[in-house]
């Protein structure tokens, strides 16, 4: 299969690549590095990325950023740039890849533990997070020609915990993480909310 991974430079996104790598032809797409560059807030980004890297039997996208902070501290700004980030910009790589996606094939989107498990300070991202989510079940129901689409929520990750000098115990590594996407995109199951815990 060539499978794009949108976010494949970054901390889950290096791991699904490893994962991947061996049995697929897989193309990192990231920010700022990788083989073409995105910016998940502009369609016509995403539209030029899709014209750069052409036809797919697969996308993952472990990308998209969302603002934390309290709820009295979140301002309209910062709504806006998580919905146009994380929500909408995963809600366009499907919207606007289909005619490139090959029959049969998948899309496997992020959200996160946020989404059923909020922390204070997370509401953006819960937001973010559950209407990915929404957004999967239905448009499984409306997908052509045999595409499936899957979102995997990870919980927090080991390495990112580690970065922010935070008890590590409480997340799940990276390559266990991949496992989800992996299951994802080999299997045959769509509009389903994958969690790396019970599958790990």
């Amino acid at each position: 299969m060539r499978i794009l991974v949108m976010g494949g430079t970054g901390t889950i996104g290096s791991a699904v690549v490893a994962a991947l790598a061996s049995r697929h032809e897989v193309i990192a797409v990231g920010h700022t590095k990788g083989v073409s560059q995105i910016d998940l807030a502009s369609p016509d980004s995403i539209t030029r990325c899709f014209q750069t890297v052409g036809r797919f039997d697969a996308l993952i996208s472990a990308a998209g950023r969302a603002a934390f902070a309290p709820l009295d501290k979140l301002t309209d700004t910062d709504f806006q740039f998580s919905l146009s980030n994380k929500l909408m910009g995963q809600v366009n790589l499907v919207r606007i890849g289909l005619p490139f996606a090959n029959d049969g094939a998948s899309f496997t989107l992020t959200s996160g533990v946020l989404s059923r498990e909020p922390i204070v300070g997370s509401a953006t991202i819960s937001l973010v997070n559950a209407g990915l989510e929404g957004f999967a079940r239905a448009a499984a129901l409306e997908l052509p020609r045999g595409m499936r689409i899957n979102v995997v929520s990870p919980p927090w990750v080991t390495e990112t915990l580690l970065a922010r000098k935070m008890d590590p115990s409480i997340g799940l590594p990276a390559a266990t993480v991949a496992r989800s996407y992996v299951a994802a995109v080999e299997g045959s199951v769509t509009g389903q909310v994958l969690d790396p815990r019970t599958l790990s």
